[in-house]
């Protein structure tokens, strides 16, 4: 009986069908086989069947749903999130999962919070985010794939940079707990850290949290270590050195016209520069620094490089005697400085022989005080004089074995000129006690007076 009311309702159907039409009639038809209420979300497509199905082809069914909710076919072409990293989900009908027709109240999302696997999304959870409650990230009423993935969208509150050093808080910090700070790539700044800037704190230049229009000059932050107060202008750098404020270098030969070696080289900055405003004109002759140290009281003048070397003052000491009025040759090439000079001045010394050697004159000053007529100065016993060709007196016969004081006979004389005349040495061995005048070289030679050569 129940198979004939069947049958009987089959053939009302099917009579009703073709008088309503073809395409009326498929419609009424899932109408009649629907299993029950649409979910509250899909309410509104209840009415349509085609919405979600087309009519004897359920593969197609899962393209209709994509259709609509575009997000997750963008994850599933892009390979993200849930629905495309999953090989189980991604292999499935939408159907499988999402069950529908269940009433409008029903929860087609079956999700196990407890055993899911959050490294199936594009957030997988590591440090400090593992231990936290699904409900601190995912709001009641947002989806799971509506939950912020930014740091900022949920440390917001405990993040101490007020945005100022963006967003992207995993530049420094690590999940396995906020406080936790990578070390910062300064490098990849405008002012890469160096030397001693590189163990400075944040905060000695981030007073206050702020990163952004800092001075990047040494004037910048060093302003009240500045001992030059701005004399010297901003560009530290060119003497101070990043490893530490007090390491100076500053290359004296390079920027200035006055090169330090030998013991400049040593000197302090201060030893010269009396302020520190380094700008001021400074004398460059060794005379402007060691005028209290000239030994010669200004009279030799300010060039005291002459003789004196940049690495002891009093130690080394040269000077070249040629270029004086007395050069230094033979055994004066031995003598010390204070032999000659008694004092530090240097000036007016006498340069005659006799200055120097009167005590060494044998002949008693009886050939004047030109020595260096006869002498020279490899030797005061090297001595030479022609006085044939040197003199108006050549020495012939007797008077070429005399000594010289046979002739020269006063003593202390200004100069070593004589008379020539026979009379001036022998007028007591003349015999005609001048009656024949004093040309005796007239009658007599020189090889002994005795004997008289007439006319």
């Amino acid at each position: 009986m129940r198979r004939n009311l069947i049958h009987q309702l089959l053939l009302a159907v099917t009579v009703w069908l073709a008088a309503a039409g073809a395409a009326n009639a498929q419609s009424l038809f899932e109408r009649l086989v629907m299993p029950g209420d649409l979910i509250e979300g899909h309410a509104d497509l209840q009415k349509e069947c085609d919405n979600c199905h087309t009519s004897f082809r359920k593969g197609a069914q899962a393209s209709l749903c994509l259709d609509c909710h575009k997000e997750v076919a963008a994850d599933l072409k892009s390979a993200i999130g849930l629905h495309g990293r999953s090989p189980e989900v991604n292999a499935q009908d939408c159907s499988h999962c999402h069950t529908d027709h269940i009433g409008r109240d029903a929860e087609i999302i079956l999700l196990n919070q407890e055993l899911f696997d959050h490294r199936l999304t594009d957030f997988p959870l590591e440090g400090g985010h593992e231990n936290v409650d699904c409900a601190s990230c995912h709001a009641e009423d947002k989806k799971f794939r509506e939950a912020p993935s930014g740091c900022i969208d949920c440390h917001r509150k405990d993040e101490p940079h007020r945005e100022q050093l963006g967003t992207k808080c995993e530049d420094c910090h690590v999940t396995s707990t906020w406080v936790d700070v990578r070390a910062f790539d300064h490098e990849k700044t405008d002012f890469p850290l160096l030397g001693g800037h590189a163990k400075v704190s944040c905060q000695a230049c981030h007073a206050g949290e702020i990163y952004k229009d800092l001075p990047t000059t040494c004037q910048g932050c060093h302003a009240i270590q500045d001992v030059h107060r701005g004399t010297m202008g901003n560009k530290c750098e060119t003497c101070h050195q990043s490893t530490k404020w007090t390491e100076v270098r500053f290359d004296h030969g390079r920027d200035t016209p006055f090169p330090l070696i030998g013991a400049h080289e040593k000197a302090k900055c201060e030893t010269c520069h009396r302020t520190d405003a380094f700008t001021d004109t400074l004398g460059t002759t060794c005379v402007d620094c060691h005028r209290t140290d000239d030994a010669h009281e200004g009279k030799l003048g300010t060039r005291c490089e002459s003789c004196h070397g940049s690495e002891n003052w009093l130690q080394e000491v040269a000077f070249d005697h040629d270029i004086t009025r007395f050069p230094l040759i033979g055994q004066h090439t031995l003598s010390t400085c204070e032999e000659c000079h008694a004092d530090t001045s240097f000036v007016g010394t006498e340069t005659a022989c006799a200055a120097c050697h009167e005590q060494d004159d044998k002949h008693d000053g009886r050939l004047g005080p030109k020595c260096e007529t006869c002498h020279n100065p490899n030797g005061w016993e090297f001595w030479i004089f022609d006085h044939d060709r040197r003199t108006k007196f050549r020495l012939t016969g007797d008077h070429a074995g005399l000594t010289c004081e046979a002739c020269h006979t006063s003593a202390r004389q200004a100069t070593m000129n004589i008379s020539r005349s026979c009379n001036a040495c022998h007028a007591k061995d003349d015999v005609h006690r001048g009656q024949f005048g004093t040309r005796c070289e007239a009658c007599h030679g020189t090889s002994t007076f005795k004997n008289a050569r007439l006319r």
